[in-house]
């Protein structure tokens, strides 16, 4: 840090730092305030059409009335630690939830700065140093203490400024690189539809009439808190799977013991899983790792029979847009779709020779390796972009992202003066 900044804290610089409001949501176009709470703001932005309302009365309205440059910032939840700096956007009447800080920062201090200051690794680190109870909130308080490095006005301006047009430049290239993942994925679709697609001499069958067994994970009551340990018996649920691949927590796992007084959920070599509950058609191919592995109550297994279907063509199949589609019209429920056995046993399948079926997988598999050595490639320039962008915050917010040049003319501002002097003006400010 330059002799010229000064470490501070988020209370110092700000006006007012408070909770939300406490009150029931309702439709968005009934009458009353906007109510902002954490699910409205996605991917850095909020839908005000789709922000609901709630009944407030003017005097509590004031006080948590929501206005341009407002600092909010998710304390609990999922999303604990993400912040949105409002624009001038925010409607006539908005307040925000309870589960959201405000925090309204001094004039002398631009809150892009604040804000920017917010997406640092530094500020993570501090939240999660922060985080109260199971590690999942964070008060008003912890935020308040949060430090930061503080620059001159002319050089928050400038640092701003340029921190805009790097990430302009980089969110440009994100957005290419995002939307060559997606084109792989519509890729990856084209290749199974074909390989699906099937032929009048291929013989026609229900999931259940080529498979030993399809199996639903275990009821609840079949499994209690106490039975869940470290570095046990994986449990494999809807989220275990990822990309067709099995991913185990061993933290989400039972013992050797409770796993044999439960053998209908055993999974064996071959198998493929399948998530049952939010989005269709999550499959995984049980391979000779996840051999012994346990399917969760989240998840349901098939078994083929090897003489009538190669299991990994049963994998592809499951996984393919034709299934996935055929899921969400028969899935049931109504906060979130599940699947139940006579569902999936009824998935038709036109089945081919064992023969021919071994021959479409290897092609499917040679196609689909070239896109798997071009998503590894986009993954890694995503992880990259990324380190960038901290890379950007660091310099930064350390005083080392301005040139020499560029220090000079804001030295040249008229209102440029110390950060120390800064601060005290602030804080004079603030009383």
């Amino acid at each position: 840090m330059r002799e010229d900044w000064v470490e501070c804290s988020i209370d110092e610089v700000s006006e007012r730092i408070h909770y939300g409001y406490t009150a029931s949501a309702k439709e968005p176009n009934a009458d009353g305030a906007k109510y902002l709470r954490i699910t409205d703001i996605q991917d850095g932005a909020v839908d005000w059409s789709s922000v609901p309302v709630c009944e407030i009365g003017e005097p509590e309205r004031a006080k948590f009335q929501l206005t341009l440059n407002d600092l909010v910032f998710a304390r609990t939840g999922g999303t604990v630690g993400k912040s949105y700096l409002l624009g001038s956007n925010v409607p006539e009447k908005a307040v925000f939830a309870s589960y959201l800080i405000r925090i309204i920062i001094g004039k002398s201090v631009l809150p892009k700065y604040i804000y920017l200051f917010f997406q640092s690794l530094n500020y993570w680190n501090q939240i999660e140093l922060g985080k109260t109870g199971l590690k999942t909130n964070v008060n008003a308080q912890i935020l308040a203490r949060l430090r930061f490095n503080l620059a001159p006005l002319p050089e928050q301006r400038a640092i701003v400024s340029k921190i805009e047009q790097l990430f302009s430049e980089l969110d440009n290239g994100i957005a290419n690189l995002k939307t060559a993942q997606q084109q792989l994925k519509v890729y990856r679709q084209a290749v199974l539809k074909q390989a699906f697609e099937g032929k009048p001499s291929y013989s026609q069958y229900t999931v259940v009439e080529i498979c030993k067994k399809v199996q639903i994970g275990p009821f609840g009551s079949q499994l209690h808190k106490e039975d869940y340990i470290e570095n046990g018996v994986p449990l494999i649920n809807p989220t275990h799977i990822k990309g067709g691949k099995i991913c185990a927590n061993f933290s989400f796992s039972i013992s050797e013991e409770k796993k044999k007084s439960l053998p209908n959920y055993i999974l064996q070599e071959g198998d493929v899983i399948m998530g049952r509950r939010g989005e269709m058609g999550r499959c995984g191919l049980v391979r000779e790792l996840e051999h012994g592995w346990f399917c969760g109550t989240g998840s349901l297994y098939f078994r083929p029979i090897p003489t009538k279907v190669n299991s990994t063509f049963l994998y592809y199949y499951l996984s393919s847009a034709v299934v996935k589609e055929l899921l969400m019209d028969q899935a049931t429920g109504t906060t979130m779709t599940n699947l139940n056995k006579k569902i999936v046993s009824n998935i038709p399948i036109q089945l081919p020779s064992i023969e021919e079926q071994h021959q479409i997988v290897q092609e499917i598999e040679s196609r689909l390796s070239v896109c798997d050595k071009l998503e590894e490639s986009i993954t890694q320039s995503l992880l990259k972009a990324e380190a960038m962008r901290q890379s950007i915050l660091k310099k930064a917010f350390e005083g080392r992202l301005l040139t020499a040049q560029e220090l000079a003319a804001c030295k040249k501002e008229k209102d440029w003066e110390s950060a120390g002097v800064l601060l005290k003006r602030i804080k004079a400010e603030n009383k």
